[in-house]
């Protein structure tokens, strides 16, 4: 068999795996299809998603059913204005041991999981939404001088309403960098509503099963770093992220007048692991500029930091996004 062929029957599997999880997704979840392969994506490329949305648009409730489907270890922290940072990794505690002696113990907190749901995380504290940075870029927890490592897969999937509403705190900029995708749930369509209560206003209750073992995860994962990504390809993701910045290559009139930051190298990186993503999810083994297109709204749109004027001005990120693909595809090398 060749190295075409077996590429092939891999991207085949990748494929037939996929569509697996999503359809047992499916029995939970009315619609989100694009939400959903967001979410997929950036598990599959080993990172973390932030999901944004009003209350009641069943963010939490995805978390749950995507773990459950993936069989893997999942843990739910619920962010308040009084969490604490050893509430989220854990404390030293003096126990006692077998013998009598007093020895200090490491009591693991919930942030040691495969799949951790950080819920309404904009509603506590920065200090203590600090405490996520380490684990979520290192996949590990240092306590004093003992650190700690996070079994693999590791995800962190965080909800969050938006920043306008009552009782809520920004994200400091560094935590947002971590995040491979920021996600946007819309709100359900009356088809989608009129499914929502068949399944909601009756006495039946949904089973969910695991179909992806996390040795499969894992094997996904390996899979999505090989897809090989062609130099113009790259190309025009180095070009897009150059364009988000005022005082870069290509950027245009508007990201000049309403941006104060552009995008952070983590921002191309998300953009060309999410491109070959979707490439396996297509059943190509390659990536493609059209690939590049489609992620970069949800690995961008939190990685801009608007200027003063640009807040005034009620600027979308996406609006901008938009520009900078369109300027840079009719570009010329």
């Amino acid at each position: 068999m060749t190295s075409s062929d077996n590429a092939r029957r891999e991207v085949e599997e990748f494929q037939k795996k996929v569509g697996t999880l999503r359809e047992e997704i499916g029995r939970v979840i009315v619609g989100n299809r694009e939400v959903i392969d967001g979410v997929l994506s950036c598990m599959l490329a080993g990172s973390h998603a932030l999901l944004e949305g009003v209350p009641g648009l069943g963010k939490t409730l995805l978390v749950r059913t995507l773990s459950s489907a993936l069989g893997l270890e999942f843990k739910r922290i619920q962010f308040t204005p009084d969490l604490m940072p050893a509430d989220i990794i854990g404390t030293v505690v003096l126990d006692e041991a077998a013998d009598g002696k007093h020895v200090f113990e490491f009591r693991r907190g919930p942030v040691f999981a495969n799949v951790v749901l950080a819920d309404e995380i904009n509603r506590a504290t920065p200090k203590t939404q600090s405490a996520l940075l380490e684990a979520m870029q290192e996949h590990r927890v240092t306590v004093g001088r003992t650190t700690h490592t996070i079994e693999e897969p590791y995800f962190v999937l965080a909800t969050q309403n938006p920043l306008e509403m009552e009782g809520t705190y920004p994200l400091p900029e560094a935590q947002l960098d971590r995040f491979f995708f920021k996600l946007e749930v819309p709100f359900p369509s009356r088809e989608e509503l009129h499914t929502i209560l068949e399944r909601t206003t009756s006495d039946e209750e949904t089973e969910l099963r695991p179909v992806i073992s996390r040795a499969e995860m894992l094997g996904m994962q390996a899979l999505v770093r090989r897809v090989p990504a062609a130099r113009h390809v790259r190309d025009f993701a180095i070009r897009v992220l150059q364009a988000t910045h005022p005082n870069g290559e290509g950027a245009p009139a508007s990201v000049k007048r309403f941006v104060r930051t552009g995008a952070s190298p983590r921002g191309v990186q998300a953009m060309l692991l999410a491109a070959k993503v979707r490439a396996l999810f297509d059943g190509r083994f390659a990536a493609a500029i059209d690939d590049v297109k489609a992620s970069a709204r949800p690995a961008l749109r939190h990685r801009i930091l608007l200027s003063f004027e640009g807040e005034a001005e009620g600027v979308r990120p996406d609006t901008l996004i938009d520009e900078i693909l369109q300027l840079t595809a009719s570009a010329k090398d």
